[in-house]
């Protein structure tokens, strides 16, 4: 009891809870599991207490779910006459130039899959080539712009997928030995979302193990920007994918930071988006108050397309939801009040007082003082009641990283249900104190702060992950080098107000071009 922190009972009343638990708790535990813990990953009997990130209590949505966003025009991009400068193209030109059927979607299929096998094992970034699917997906594209049936701008525009994310046919291997022969025989709704909207699956892409920071069982995920770094964070092959131009957009997952880590790391623009905009059906769960599903794209306005295809609530997520997001592309930033917190880089905070928005210091005020421990009791129970069955099986002696879930989820088991209420109840009087502080429209602040992250993630708030420069590497190799460390911020704002860090993100990029270079793969 001790370790429970329960350490006041006295013998008699001891033996009295030892009594209760054999007759009672014990064999109501066995059946639970047996009933919903057999199946590892948390791809069924989602928890009925469901947490709604939500600021506002009203049910009645201001925007219908098949209304979608009024993308911008781009001018009419001519085709590059080499693979690189198309690999580099944002979603929006690539759209264009196979809407005007400059390319078509094989070509682009081909241009991707050469990319991802030559650069993909040198990064250690995919997991799965799904070449057959991408070919007959390709096809099809081509046969309905043939018949002149275009289906938005993601149409016929190659993807990849973190691998905790169920595709038929192919392996779902969670990044983990135990598993890479899994096959999870059911369509994720991303995926749905995704080709419904005409987007073509070239790769299912590393995810840590277990989605576990960046190390997997075929090795551990490089950064392209200097490719003696690892790119950390278990969203690392569609970080990574995304950075090297070996796919124009790639969907990752967020817990507690597998967006916001390896985008910064990478140089990668990339949304975390509201907690519940994006239904996680047939993904791999960690913990269903916690999970998010986002994109890395090339850019902000990317970013924006991607979600709007993907959003949406599923029955199969009970706190996936239809959420009143507003258009991006359509937000007048000189409206807006934007705090900047001290770490916010500086550049991104004088470019947005140019373009007309009112820029103020800000500071997110709560005394809440146990976010983190907060964060990582929840996400530990949770996950360890998603793998139960693995635990007890001794799967976690195979592990490959024997200091993170392993040790973590060991911990978790002594983490009575009583306090796991309570660190619920703290959350709770979290976001209310954050809400009464969130005095701005949206903040500047750095992305990678691990407060911030717990934060963040704890309260549901959206985050645009934005390039804003480079600097030195610390030990770089001898004579010149390309190598560059990545310097990023995030663009915060409000639950369900994803639109406003996006448009915040977007008017930052059309007068700089961070977002634009490339990393050198190739060089030393």
């Amino acid at each position: 009891m001790k370790y429970f922190d329960a350490d006041f009972f006295n013998d008699s009343k001891l033996r009295e809870m030892e009594n209760g638990a054999k007759e009672f708790n014990v064999p109501a535990f066995r059946e639970n599991r047996r009933l919903v813990a057999i199946k590892d990953g948390g791809l069924h009997d989602p928890s009925v207490l469901v947490f709604k990130s939500s600021w506002s209590w009203s049910s009645k949505s201001k925007v219908k779910e098949s209304e979608m966003f009024d993308y911008p025009q781009t001018s009419m991009p001519q085709r590059p006459s080499n693979d690189e400068d198309i690999a580099f193209m944002s979603i929006i030109e690539l759209g264009e130039l196979i809407r005007t059927k400059k390319i078509t979607s094989r070509e682009l299929t081909d241009v991707f899959l050469r990319r991802l096998k030559r650069y993909g094992t040198v990064l250690e970034s995919v997991i799965t080539y799904t070449e057959d699917l991408a070919y007959k997906q390709a096809k099809e594209a081509d046969d309905l712009l043939e018949q002149g049936k275009y289906l938005g701008p993601l149409h016929g525009i190659p993807y990849g997928l973190k691998d905790i994310i169920a595709v038929p046919e192919y392996n779902t291997t969670w990044g983990s030995k135990t598993f890479k022969n899994q096959v999870i025989d059911m369509e994720a709704f991303v995926y749905k979302r995704l080709k419904s909207a005409g987007a073509v699956l070239v790769a299912k892409l590393v995810t840590g193990s277990l989605a576990y920071d960046d190390i997997w069982f075929g090795g551990r995920t490089r950064n392209p920007w200097n490719i003696e770094e690892f790119s950390t964070g278990s969203s690392a092959g569609p970080t990574a994918s995304t950075s090297a131009g070996l796919v124009p957009f790639a969907i990752g997952s967020e817990t507690a930071g597998s967006i916001t880590y390896p985008a910064a790391r990478c140089g990668v623009t990339a949304l975390r988006p509201s907690f519940g905009t994006v239904a996680r059906t047939g993904v791999m769960s960690l913990s269903e108050s916690l999970d998010k599903l986002g994109p890395f794209c090339r850019s902000a306005a990317d970013c924006a397309i991607v979600l709007d295809a993907i959003r949406g609530a599923d029955a199969g997520d009970p706190s996936s939801r239809e959420i009143a997001l507003e258009d991006p592309f359509h937000v007048d930033i000189t409206k807006l009040t934007v705090g900047y917190l001290d770490s916010a880089e500086m550049e991104v905070v004088k470019v947005l007082s140019a373009k007309g928005a009112k820029l103020v210091p800000f500071k997110l005020n709560y005394n809440v003082e146990s976010v983190q421990s907060i964060l990582n009791i929840t996400m530990d129970v949770d996950m360890l009641a998603h793998f139960d069955n693995w635990q007890r099986e001794g799967h976690d002696d195979d592990y490959e990283a024997q200091d993170q879930w392993p040790v973590e989820l060991r911990r978790a088991r002594l983490v009575p249900a009583v306090d796991y209420v309570q660190a619920q109840r703290a959350r709770g009087r979290l976001i209310r104190e954050v809400q009464e502080s969130f005095t701005v429209d949206a903040f500047i602040g750095n992305a990678t702060d691990w407060e911030l992250v717990c934060l963040g993630n704890l309260v549901g708030l959206p985050i645009v992950v934005v390039p804003t420069g480079f600097k030195s590497i610390e030990h770089p190799p001898k004579g010149n080098t390309r190598r560059r460390t990545t310097v990023t911020t995030g663009i915060y704002a409000p639950p369900d107000h994803d639109h406003i860090a996006l448009a915040l993100a977007m008017a930052y990029q059309s007068v700089t071009d961070h977002h634009k270079q490339r990393p050198p793969i190739d060089a030393n």
